[in-house]
């Protein structure tokens, strides 16, 4: 029975989703064009709010365990592990007191509602990966802009998506670049479990009950320059440690 009920509720989550990107394009080109970056802001926070809320008629239900409060008033680094498309919207939601900025490929930056338009206006970067010197060039410029802000960066650095939940290898260019950019920045360590499972069939029929978990590590201050590589290896063996419990449901 719940077979069959994916197609339908599928179906019927895609109307949604979309038709929220399509209500909430215009809504944020009047916010940011009328009433500039705050307003357009909160607009990608309520898309993404709803977004999230869309996904409860596939039966989704999406866990934060935050092992201590994040600070405030100074720039965060979210490192994440990255299984599908659905590790985002939760993320800017819950995490949008830290004004989440995201570094994407350029393909992104059009064609998509409210997608494409925040990405481009929003404050986050979009580049082109077979342009290293320019893409870290551009992420240079977007981490001092982060710093000056108190904005937050959220990293993918495995590159892509995992599409069996398994971990891939950091790609460490962008993540160094970003904390030589932002000293004053703290790492927060997220582990993401079972939203591979969105993917599984090609994103259509999507599956019903996933139980979307979020493990937020405590901020760690960025240490000292020449010992960045090593932070990060360490900071690469912690993550996957604890992604692999979270798909084994030890977490």
């Amino acid at each position: 029975m719940q077979a069959l009920l994916r197609y339908p509720l599928s179906v019927l989550y895609y109307v949604l989703f979309f038709g929220t990107l399509c209500i909430f394009h215009p809504i944020q080109w009047l916010c940011l064009k009328g009433f500039g970056y705050d307003a357009h802001k909160a607009s990608v926070s309520f898309l993404n709010f709803f977004i999230v809320q869309n996904l409860k008629i596939l039966g989704t239900r999406i866990r934060f365990d935050i092992e201590q409060p994040l600070p405030e008033g100074i720039p965060l680094i979210f490192v994440s592990n990255h299984q599908s498309t659905y590790d985002i919207p939760p993320m800017i939601w819950h995490f949008r007191k830290q004004h989440p900025k995201f570094i994407s490929k350029s393909s992104l930056g059009k064609g998509i509602p409210s997608v494409s338009f925040n990405l481009k206006y929003g404050g986050s970067v979009l580049i082109d990966r077979n342009k290293r010197k320019q893409s870290l060039e551009a992420i240079e410029t977007f981490g001092k802009n982060l710093e000056e802000k108190k904005w937050s960066a959220v990293v993918f650095p495995e590159g892509t998506r995992s599409r069996d939940g398994k971990c891939k290898k950091f790609h460490r260019g962008g993540l160094l670049s970003l904390m030589k950019n932002m000293p004053s920045a703290q790492i927060v360590p997220i582990a993401i479990g079972n939203s591979w499972k969105f993917g599984q069939q090609g994103y259509f029929p999507l599956p019903l009950g996933v139980h979307l978990k979020f493990d937020v590590g405590a901020p760690l201050p960025i240490p000292a320059e020449e010992d960045h590589e090593t932070f990060i290896y360490q900071l690469q063996k912690n993550l996957h440690q604890k992604v692999e419990k979270l798909q084994e449901g030890m977490l």
